[in-house]
């Protein structure tokens, strides 16, 4: 069964359930309600009879969305091709108002295009009574045809009493199920209290390992089979292998543990197929609870409903230092406490827990004059802090251009490469939330202890929108353990939005691989014209050095060329001669981007838009990717030569430094057969180890020329200094 226990806040929506609740006793609704703080509603999503068909086949595959005050809190597996469904799925919610009425919604899956909707109910929580089953009889309608018969709904839900639940909990962001775009929240009010809140009680580290016997699903007698994970609202997709029944993967991801007693991990098997749906391999769970802490098992799951078996290991630990407090309460200023994390990321302490590179302290001070996305003229803003994985929420300041928050954050850090990213929505009582801006800030461009405002952006952070955000920021490291971690495969967001086709993203990854060729294209001219003579001193001066470097040539002289590269270009910039040139090419064509963006979102309804495209898209996105890929591989050569990020260019001249030294003083036979070795006796010597390749770990944390303009710092207005606020007041 699939547990996933969410935290939810409380709204109100205007809003009866259609249903047949079999009660018998005193209800919610005839006596006082009680307020313990917080109310845990576990629910049983039985069975749907005599569901609506929408496919052209006279049948559906449907699934459920429960949702409170119109932020998703579940989402049911599919059952395909079937007006009869069985679910027989757990979840259990946390509510702390029992006059926010629970929202299903039943949809159609439409692998491709737009789900379609088959009916909707609510369901009045004043109605339960308390510490009772109840077994609810849902009558499914459409708002636009009420008289349409769309089915009934079967549940069995209790509710609870927690009172020894903490009202005071942190927020916790997550994205929605749907394939869309849009973003979704759900939260509790912040903590008031002096204290810190421990947001997750421990990281589920698991290695996909491999297939055994998987079912084939092609007329080839083979799969492409895929893995994916859920743990609640985390989500996780593994790589395609291609045509086999017994893929290796060897893949590694986090997920948070938010129960005391574990969870469930679901995890279900699919076979790709290209233009239309994919097939269904199998399904397995793990049962966290069921697994010891800080050891690492080995799980050989059976898939159910299929053939073949999947190898797993999954891994318990203890929770990182994720915290969130008030300004009162800072880490950093307790000298004791500052002290300890000064020791913990010392020099001397290289070896000792790899992963933990840092830590990062943010301070959310407050944010003014944002944008007005209320009909008020007004906003309820709250701030979503971001650091790959974690996730970290304010309260909402009510009613404000100019909020408030005055919290402070903090993370550990597992690569110094990462990324800060700092959002600010408008909270809506029923719809998702509004987008007010956003910053996103490298930990390595961070100057620690400064107070400084920064200057929203759009949601492609290629250009400013209104309003600034004032953050205060320190990160301290371990820069050996970076150095380290950078040759290790970079973590990868299990949220991030699905690609989709996009006019203007496919011209800007052809543009920005033509650039990337075009280099080579005229370095081959320039080449060429040395054979012809075109400019005889030139010739003449090629010839002879070519002479020279051949007769002379040793293969140590390659890193050494690169080395003499990127030292010229550091003495370029540090004398004012910067070559590197703002990259208006590409922020013009994020621009035009982001007009098509909110173009699409307007026409995302209207479902003969996905419609027209849906014949070529999947080969479109394919395409729009791989020229992406490849663009983003010769920016990033280059960005490394060109001083982008100054640690990995000095990084780049140490690993250059070893190879120069190791090539001219130990002969490349010898090399070759350590280089041989380690390869053939790499697996015997550690038969579940994740293959990676270091230098091209080493350029993923290379931003490309698409990053560098996202990531650039814009010029706040004078007038929202605080310090020119500060003088105006003392005048």
């Amino acid at each position: 069964m699939l547990d996933s226990c969410k935290l939810k806040s409380a709204c109100n929506l205007p809003f009866f359930c259609n249903k047949k609740i079999n009660t018998a006793g005193t209800s919610n609704a005839d006596v006082p309600l009680p307020d313990p703080g917080m109310y845990q509603l576990d629910i049983t999503l039985r069975k749907g009879q005599s569901l609506a068909a929408r496919d052209r086949g006279g049948t559906s595959d449907p699934y459920v969305k429960f949702k409170i005050g119109g932020k998703e809190v579940f989402r049911s597996k599919t059952i395909h091709k079937n007006l009869n469904p069985v679910w027989e799925e757990k979840a259990c919610i946390l509510v702390d108002h029992l006059r926010e009425p629970l929202y299903i919604k039943v949809f159609d899956y439409d692998f491709g295009l737009q789900d379609d909707f088959m009916g909707s109910a609510f369901l009045d929580l004043t109605q339960l009574e308390l510490n009772r089953p109840t077994d609810v009889t849902l009558t499914l309608k459409d708002p636009h045809y009420p008289d349409h018969d769309l089915g009934i709904i079967l549940l069995s839900v209790v509710l609870t009493p927690k009172e020894g639940e903490p009202r005071d909990v942190t927020m916790l962001m997550r994205k929605s199920w749907k394939r869309s775009s849009k973003f979704q929240t759900q939260s509790l009010r912040l903590s008031d209290l002096h204290r810190k809140s421990h947001l997750w009680r421990g990281i589920v580290s698991i290695t996909l390992i491999e297939g055994r016997d998987l079912k084939a699903m092609d007329s080839n007698g083979l799969s492409d089979p895929y893995v994916k994970f859920r743990l609640g609202h985390q989500k996780y997709k593994s790589k395609i292998m291609p045509k086999t029944l017994n893929p290796q993967w060897r893949e590694q991801f986090d997920f948070h543990l938010y129960e005391e007693r574990g969870g469930i991990i679901d995890i279900t098997a699919w076979d790709k197929d290209a233009g239309k749906r994919d097939d269904f391999i199998g399904r397995c769970q793990v049962d966290l609870s069921a697994l010891s802490r800080e050891q690492t098992h080995k799980l050989e799951l059976q898939l159910e409903e299929g053939e073949g078996h999947l190898v797993l290991l999954v891994t318990l630990t203890a929770s990182a230092t994720v915290s969130i407090s008030d300004l009162s309460v800072n880490s950093l200023e307790d000298q004791k406490e500052r002290e300890e994390i000064l020791r913990r990321y010392s020099p001397l302490r290289i070896f000792h827990n790899l992963k933990d590179v840092g830590f990062l302290q943010v301070k959310v001070i407050r944010a003014e004059g944002l944008m007005a996305a209320d009909v008020t003229g007004k906003s309820d803003p709250f701030c979503v802090v971001e650091l790959n994985n974690d996730r970290l929420l304010t309260h909402t300041v009510y009613k404000n251009l100019n909020p408030e928050w005055n919290k402070v954050f903090t993370f550990n850090v597992k690569d110094i490469h990462s990324v800060l990213e700092v959002t600010v929505y408008d909270e809506d009582r029923d719809r998702s939330a509004d987008f007010l801006g956003k910053v996103a800030i490298p930990l390595l461009s961070i100057q620690n202890g400064e107070q400084k405002a920064y200057v929203l952006k759009n949601k492609q952070l290629t250009g400013p929108t209104k309003g600034v955000i004032y953050l205060e920021i320190d990160v301290i490291f371990n820069a050996v353990k970076a150095s380290l971690r950078t040759l290790i495969p970079k973590e990868q967001k299990y949220i991030e939005e699905e690609n989709r086709l996009s006019k203007q993203l496919l011209l800007r990854n052809f543009i920005r691989m033509k650039r990337c060729v075009m280099v080579l294209v005229n370095a081959a001219y320039y080449v060429n014209s040395c054979f012809d003579w075109d400019s005889p001193p030139r010739s003449l001066a090629a010839f002879v050095l070519f002479l020279f470097v051949v007769w002379n040539f040793e293969l140590y002289m390659i890193p050494l060329v690169l080395l003499l590269l990127l030292t010229w270009n550091y003495f370029l910039i540090i004398s004012g001669k910067d070559n590197r040139q703002r990259d208006t090419v590409v922020e013009d064509m994020l621009e035009d981007e982001e007009e098509e963006e909110d173009k699409d979102d307007k026409d995302s309804e209207k479902k003969g838009f996905i419609n027209k495209i849906y014949a070529i898209q999947e080969v479109c996105v394919s395409v729009q990717n791989i020229l992406d890929e490849v663009a983003s591989f010769g920016e990033r050569i280059k960005n490394t030569f060109n001083w982008t990020v100054p640690f990995l260019s000095w990084l780049a001249i140490v690993a250059l430094c070893m190879f120069t030294v190791i090539l001219y003083f130990i002969p490349l036979r010898y090399i070759v057969l350590v280089w041989g070795i380690n390869k053939f006796t790499k697996k015997l010597r550690s038969p579940y180890a994740i293959d990676n390749n270091e230098l091209l770990d080493f350029l993923s944390r290379v931003p490309s020329d698409v990053q560098v303009v996202q990531y650039q710092e814009l010029k706040p207005d004078p007038s929202h200094s605080p310090y020119k606020k500060k003088k105006n007041n003392l005048g």
